[in-house]
């Protein structure tokens, strides 16, 4: 039996690095989301005399997390419609 190399092109190759960069991206974002506000919650239980400034930093954080997911989206957007 005669075994046939595969033969991706550019094109196949540019949809499979696209979804790796949504996906990676995502699930990055999805456990620094997670993350951040477990801390948060955990924090105001913890000083609830601080809850403003536990809110405003947790807003901060999750738009910086959620610009991370954002870049990898605008990326595979590039690769995959180039």
């Amino acid at each position: 039996m005669e075994q046939q190399a595969l033969n991706f092109g550019p094109e196949a190759l540019a949809w499979l690095g696209g979804g790796l960069a949504i996906g990676i991206g995502a699930m990055g974002g999805a456990i620094g989301i997670g993350n951040i506000f477990a801390r948060a919650i955990e924090s105001a239980a913890r000083q609830p005399e601080a809850l403003s400034l536990i809110q405003r930093l947790m807003f901060i954080g999750f738009a910086l997390v959620e610009a991370q997911v954002l870049y990898a989206l605008l990326i595979a957007f590039i690769l995959v419609f180039r």
